[in-house]
């Protein structure tokens, strides 16, 4: 039964439903267009590999979950030495010319990504806009949340919105935050949700006005978010206290209870 109640517990994106059950089924989500093959040569960081071509590939749809070179190393265990195909919906390189794709082992229909999600070792990124693909990925991080792998054995792996000097030790990484929206208020063409009463010092989310319709599509509008916990997920600016910007409305997941 899908309810609005249902909804405000799931990643919100474009009807993405972020369900524990579905963990142990995945449907190939990221199986996208074949962008190519090769063997692995090395892995340059927790996310870059290079093949035996001399392409540079970024792992697309996940960020690593802490700057750590153990990040790295669970990478290489998985993918050294070994073949993979490349999948996405564009292999146009980024600007420091990596093909950003989803990395299959030959013979695996899940991608790496997955595993190392599901290990605990990456983060769910906020670029994915396929919503059976960012379904997956969402599965696979929920199921170490919950089981408390890799870096999620860490309780301050989540960062308490109540407070900010913790999160602004952060600035310029990708964070996950938890919190109780005390106030939604609008400035200008932003409209900010605020997780303490001094504005200038404790943290928010801010959402610029074109995202706006984006919520309000998915049935969710800023302002009914006032009083709710969330979890949300991107990079942590200072502006006076700290910020993380909501570019996509899934860097946003509502929480059960108040």
């Amino acid at each position: 039964m899908t309810t609005k109640a249902s909804r405000c517990g799931s990643w919100i994106a474009a009807g993405l439903l972020l369900l524990a059950s579905a963990a142990p089924a995945w449907s190939a989500g990221c199986s996208f267009e074949p962008q190519g093959e090769g063997r692995v040569a090395a892995v340059i960081d927790a996310r870059t590999l290079r093949l035996d071509d001399g392409r540079e590939v970024r792992l697309a749809g996940i960020v690593p979950s802490s700057p750590d070179k153990t990040k790295t190393a669970a990478l290489a265990a998985i993918i050294a030495g070994r073949d993979v195909t490349l999948r996405g919906e564009d292999d146009a390189p980024d600007r420091y010319g990596r093909q950003p794709a989803f990395v299959f082992l030959q013979g695996s229909e899940t991608p790496v990504q997955s595993e190392l999600l599901r290990r605990g070792e990456a983060l769910v990124s906020t670029e994915v806009a396929n919503k059976d693909c960012a379904a997956e990925l969402a599965a696979a991080e929920t199921e170490a949340r919950q089981a408390k792998r890799g870096t999620w054995a860490d309780p301050a792996a989540i960062k308490n919105a109540e407070s900010p000097g913790d999160i602004l030790t952060g600035i310029g990484r990708f964070t996950v935050v938890e919190g109780k929206v005390l106030s939604v208020r609008q400035a200008g063409a932003t409209t900010y949700l605020n997780f303490g009463r001094n504005w200038t010092r404790d943290f928010a989310v801010t959402i610029s006005r074109r995202m706006v319709p984006a919520f309000e599509a998915v049935g969710l509008s800023p302002k009914s978010l006032e009083n709710r916990r969330i979890r949300v997920r991107g990079f942590v600016e200072a502006r006076g206290g700290p910020r993380i910007e909501v570019l996509r409305v899934g860097q946003i997941e509502v929480l059960g209870g108040n």
